[in-house]
């Protein structure tokens, strides 16, 4: 009887367990749809001011502004984004072995934290740490992210770093989400392939009122902190989706133990009956004899 009590309560915690995984999972999929409407909303004036930058930044020197400037690495320093909570699966994981990965190539870079996770694993770690932010995830900010951006242009620009790159999970699809590492310091424009419809319009004359230089000047301190909030915001869409699938699956998991649970269950009362039946019918045989 007492293993037919344990199962019968390995079975109720079981269920307790699935309730708890499918209304996370209907939770994510919720904030899922806000975030996914916010990125995809985003990507295009991304996109554009990407495109206007590029076009100015391909006329101008390096010396026409310090976020242009090429230079040795020697100095790097990471921007790592990751999530504020777990169970999420492996969201978290892939960036962290990626920016192990990375340190390795660099092992004096240094790090600015953009996540929880990120920040509780390296605090723990030998590695330099230039900020740790914690709580950026319950409600991503374009003002958050243009601090964040104004700090690392600073310190680019003083020449504290060298490059700097950017490692977060990329929003694909609700069933894929990309690890991207990207340069965002210094800014370079970006190669578009010679006869292609983006190649002709970037051949054409531009006038610029005023001179490009000032347009310049004001967009890449812009252009760094959409960068930011646009990886902040994939990330944040990214963490939902893979926290909706990894909840998906416990739910899934949850109801196949408790219906293995259930049959062991069955079958061992069934054997208890069976037992006592004997038990009894074996006691009547022996009054009667």
């Amino acid at each position: 009887m007492a293993n037919l009590i344990d199962i019968r309560r390995r079975i109720r915690s079981v269920k307790n367990t699935q309730q708890i995984t499918k209304a996370m999972k209907m939770v994510a999929a919720a904030k899922l749809r806000r975030s996914q409407e916010r990125i995809l909303s985003t990507r295009p004036y991304a996109l554009e001011l990407g495109k206007v930058v590029a076009r100015l930044a391909d006329r101008q020197s390096e010396e026409s502004h310090p976020l242009l400037q090429q230079r040795e690495e020697k100095r790097v320093l990471l921007v790592v984004v990751t999530g504020d909570r777990g169970l999420a699966g492996s969201f978290n994981a892939t960036v962290i072995r990626r920016t192990s990965e990375v340190l390795k190539r660099y092992p004096e870079a240094e790090l600015l934290l953009l996540g929880k996770k990120g920040a509780d694993f390296f605090a723990r770690r030998p590695v330099k740490i230039r900020n740790a932010y914690r709580s950026l995830f319950s409600n991503v900010a374009y003002e958050d992210a243009r601090t964040i951006a104004q700090d690392i242009a600073k310190a680019y620009t003083s020449g504290e770093y060298d490059a700097v790159y950017l490692i977060y999970n990329e929003f694909k699809s609700i069933l894929q989400q990309k690890l991207s590492e990207e340069r965002l310091l210094p800014i370079s424009a970006p190669e578009v392939p010679a006869g292609s419809v983006a190649g002709a319009a970037s051949e054409a004359e531009y006038l610029f009122e005023p001179a490009a230089g000032m347009i310049l000047a004001d967009l890449l301190p812009r252009f760094l902190a959409f960068q930011v909030y646009r990886a902040l915001l994939e990330s944040q869409a990214s963490e939902h989706a893979a926290r909706m699938n990894a909840m998906s699956s416990a739910t899934k998991n949850a109801g196949e133990m408790i219906s293995g649970l259930t049959l062991t269950y069955n079958r061992a009362r069934q054997a208890q009956i069976t037992t006592q039946l004997i038990e009894v019918v074996s006691g009547a045989n022996a009054l009667e004899g």
